[in-house]
């Protein structure tokens, strides 16, 4: 009851400094009654629609457009908040001053609202809220190839420039675009590559998401050294209600043949070798593994019969299970690919200068390349988006890395 109580008061503070803001830009009636009004609308759809949740159908168009508005409306009005709140107690420390300090009858204690804050307010929220309707519009389809190159001293001779591509999140059952989706099944194809792996989250939660676009990701090209998947968690339908564990269980061998169904054999808890010349390396797959997600990854299964000296890359969907338990394993993993944190597909990137996302106070590793005594993990920042219908900074990405031996060049 009491963090009801504390949303409430919450949201009210939110919503009475935001209508502060638009008062103190403008007296005219009509257009603060029409924000009041459009306000309560908006309000009463976003808590009807959580009101009518189905736990058995889970993430679908109206639960993603909901959530899509509910950040349109409400980051821009928390920025609004902290202007006015912060003006209002420079109002206050005002009012103290001219009553203790000055003793001036003729002045008003506390100093009447600003215009100009008022508009610095507006202008502010203006960022946030025209960033997060064109992630919604535009930059959740605004792909992005990252090119990487990784230095192994053990890497065997004949793999020497070996090139992978990586996709990871492709979260289906969001998708509502076709040609978009189409120019990134080109835009994986022009990447000049020896094989292709895919790291988990082909749908949201049920396998018929997928079924609209099998003809589509069947397009994806043959590579001479295969193309290889693991399960992400999103693939286990854990974050809904069935009807019986038959029905889940069902779904699960579902998805599980989807990876078949569009080329990809799927690695659970396995390995295979990839033969190059007289040369060989480890191509190592895990279920899930992830801090407080589902933890079906067996790493000790996955490597049995491997030695320190084999290379190795393992494709793990969470990066999580790099910190945890793979960046310091005894059999040494060489490479790691994940997915998983979507780079919240919030944040900001500019190369060389700055990359931030609020997931980085979750996920030590969670967009790019990281390293540990040599061994390394690559986070995909996944080709589709979930919850949040769109991206602002982080956009969807296709990898391509490229193995060399040698030293780490500086």
């Amino acid at each position: 009851m009491l963090r009801w109580i504390i949303a409430i008061v919450i949201l009210l503070a939110i919503e009475f400094y935001a209508f502060q803001a638009f008062r103190s830009v403008t007296k005219i009636k009509w257009i603060l009654i029409g924000y009041l009004v459009l306000s309560t609308l908006i309000l009463a759809f976003i808590i009807y629609s959580f009101t009518q949740f189905d736990r058995s159908v889970g993430q679908n168009s109206k639960t993603l457009f909901t959530l899509g508005l509910l950040l349109v409306v409400y980051i821009p009005k928390i920025v609004l908040t902290f202007v006015m709140f912060g003006e209002d107690i420079f109002r206050l420390m005002a009012g103290m001053v001219n009553y203790f300090v000055n003793n001036d009858p003729n002045v008003s204690n506390i100093p009447s609202r600003r215009k100009f804050v008022g508009q610095i307010a507006l202008g502010l929220a203006a960022i946030p809220f025209s960033s997060i309707l064109y992630g919604i519009f535009e930059g959740k389809y605004n792909f992005k190839v990252h090119k990487q190159t990784i230095y192994f001293p053990d890497l065997p001779d004949a793999f020497d420039g070996f090139k992978i591509t990586q996709i990871s999140d492709v979260h289906s059952g969001s998708f509502d675009n076709k040609e978009k989706i189409e120019y990134a099944i080109d835009l994986i194809n022009a990447q000049e590559a020896d094989m292709i792996l895919f790291t988990g989250d082909i749908v949201n939660t049920f396998a018929t998401e997928m079924h609209p676009w099998i003809e589509t990701f069947n397009r994806i090209k043959k590579y001479e050294y295969g193309k290889y998947s693991v399960l992400g968690n999103h693939d286990y339908g854990e974050y809904v209600t069935w009807s019986s564990a038959a029905a889940k269980d069902a779904n699960f061998e579902a998805i599980k043949k989807l990876y078949g169904q569009i080329g990809f054999d799927l690695i659970l808890n396995n390995h295979t070798f990839l033969q190059k010349g007289n040369d060989k390396i480890a191509l190592v797959g895990v279920e899930n593994w992830g801090k407080g997600f589902k933890q079906a990854g067996d790493l000790t299964k996955a490597s049995e019969g491997l030695t320190k000296a084999d290379f190795k890359i393992l494709m793990s969907h969470d990066p999580s299970h790099w910190e945890m338990e793979i960046k310091n394993h005894p059999k040494h993993f060489q490479l790691t690919l994940a997915g998983h944190t979507h780079g919240l597909q919030f944040g900001i990137e500019i190369p060389g200068w700055i990359k931030w996302s609020p997931v980085q106070y979750v996920y030590k590793q969670w967009a790019g390349l990281y390293e540990n005594v040599g061994r390394y993990v690559y986070v995909n920042r996944g080709l589709g988006f979930h919850a949040y219908p769109g991206r602002v900074g982080i956009w969807p990405e296709i990898t391509v890395l490229e193995l060399k031996k040698g030293n780490k060049v500086a």
